[in-house]
């Protein structure tokens, strides 16, 4: 039963309020807000369970046909004469090439492969609106040719330099306007993030949240509906449902200040005392979700200080030499380039094949493309575990080929076991696949952007280590807090985007 506008209002401004007290944050703060929204499912447009039958009903009727082609028959597509790099005829959208690696850590130090080389910056764009004292997030149902399922839960906008400036020739992108025009909406958050470092050359996509007035009339959409944030975080934990995109976007949120005027201490009793007494939190948090807040706030007292997280990254960053440039896709070496894929002569990692697609609802209706096709499912996960009381994360700094800036935070295990022998897995991917000193808070299955990766569903783990778990760790291992995570989000370019992901889930 959906409460009144009203009472609505009411119960959303008096569940802000016992946050701010119980939290110690200055009623001023927005975060508050995103907060409020994640905390709740009440949605009078639509339930959480109603927004799930709308996808599968999507997912039913496909409006998209995906097929496989060799890449010599992708149309605007070919390989280019002097280099062999894989490009499009109007020079735009992205090219494969090679790439040239140099390292001074890891068990390889030297190695070419393919690489995605996309250099303009992307556009993720969540469009808010507060309704009832509530924030709603205006999601999409996207279609994608890589989609596991087809069709997921994506941001507002999702967009290439090349889409928005309709370099295809199609339709506009909807909304695209709150995004790029000054004045239209409030930016609450706007974050250059980097995206896969093991397959795009140095991208990044900026990361955005607007939200508009409350009397603001938004034409209705058949592929569009607003949702809360705790509405978006449940639909999280169902297998491939909510998009990388969508995962990247809402990762950013911070609900607490990075900075308080005083330091009192938080207290998991009070916290809970607070979301129990709220009509709106239908669902109570358990006790490492509040465990988990807490985590998130710089009262928390973390095993190091920030600065010297940033003094220790700085030192590794220095110690650390990644030496890249491009190079053409014929100077690859243990790589076949073929008429029908680009592949691993030993079959490993990847391969780049070509696909067709025909659809509706999107700004063209037809088109041809290369698309990353990955041999194995990775593994990704965070260890955590209480020290002194509060939960935290470990960390690692990893090196990977198309980092912007060296070493990017990654999970404690991110890996495609694979193509590891058993013997040289990473450190820690032996508990996550068989937890011995720990458990498994969450498991599932979550797909990565299907605009370039093919099918390509990953492990995504959360493991809560037991008070015997070892504090020791291995170098470039570092505990962290949550509250710090987010804080080197607002950095740009510091987490790469399997923390986000995971980040985003809990």
């Amino acid at each position: 039963m959906h409460l009144n506008d009203l009472e609505t209002r009411r119960q959303a401004a008096e569940l802000r309020h016992e946050l701010e007290i119980a939290l110690h944050i200055p009623g001023e703060w927005p975060g508050l807000d995103f907060l409020v929204s994640s905390l709740t499912e009440h949605n009078p447009f639509n339930s959480t369970e109603e927004i799930a039958l709308w996808l599968e009903a999507k997912r039913k009727s496909p409006a998209m046909q995906v097929n496989r082609i060799p890449l010599t028959s992708m149309k605007r597509w070919s390989f280019d004469s002097r280099t062999g790099d894989l490009i499009h005829d109007s020079g735009g959208f992205f090219a494969i090439r090679g790439l040239e690696v140099r390292a001074n850590a890891g068990p390889v130090r030297h190695w070419t492969q393919p690489i995605i080389d996309q250099p303009q910056i992307g556009l993720l764009g969540m469009l808010t609106r507060k309704i009832n004292g509530i924030i709603y997030f205006l999601i999409q149902a996207k279609v994608e040719p890589g989609n596991v399922g087809g069709v997921q839960l994506a941001p507002t906008v999702q967009a290439t330099r090349s889409n928005f400036t309709r370099l295809h020739g199609g339709q506009s992108v909807p909304f695209l306007e709150y995004f790029l025009d000054d004045g239209r909406a409030i930016i609450l958050l706007d974050q250059h993030q980097a995206e896969q470092g093991a397959r795009f050359y140095r991208k990044r996509n900026r990361n955005l949240i607007v939200q508009i007035a409350e009397d603001e009339v938004i034409e209705p959409h058949t592929d569009f509906r607003w949702v809360t944030l705790g509405q978006l975080k449940r639909l999280t934990r169902l297998n491939n449902t909510v998009s990388m995109d969508a995962r990247s976007v809402i990762s950013t949120v911070s609900y607490c200040p990075d900075h308080f005027g005083e330091c009192a201490t938080l207290h998991e009793d009070e916290v809970r005392d607070c979301l129990g007494s709220s009509p709106l939190v239908e669902t109570m948090p358990n006790d490492l979700s509040i465990a988990f807040l807490l985590s998130s706030c710089s009262h928390a007292q973390p095993k190091h200080c920030m600065d010297e997280i940033l003094r220790l990254f700085s030192r590794e960053k220095f110690n650390a030499e990644l030496e890249t440039h491009l190079i053409g896709l014929r100077e690859v070496k243990e790589w076949n380039i073929g008429a029908e894929e680009i592949s691993h002569t030993r079959g490993l990692y990847f391969s780049v094949i070509g696909v067709h697609v025909e659809a509706e609802g999107r700004e063209v209706a037809t088109w041809d493309q290369p698309i990353i096709q990955q041999r194995d499912p990775g593994l990704i996960g965070f260890l955590v575990r209480r020290i002194d009381g509060v939960v935290h994360f470990l960390a690692q700094l990893k090196l990977e080929s198309g980092n912007i800036d060296l070493l990017g935070v990654a999970p404690t295990v991110q890996c495609i076991t694979g193509s590891y022998e058993v013997g040289d897995l990473p450190p820690y991917v032996g508990e996550m696949l068989q937890p011995f000193k720990s458990r498994i808070i969450f498991d599932t299955m979550q797909s990565e952007e299907g605009g370039r990766f093919y099918l390509e569903s990953n492990r995504n783990v959360l493991l809560l280590g037991n008070d015997d778990f070892p504090l020791e760790i291995f170098p470039r291992y570092h505990w962290l807090t949550l509250g710090q995570l987010k804080q080197l989000l607002a950095f740009n370019n510091f987490l790469n985007v399997e923390s986000r992901s995971l980040l985003a889930l809990l």
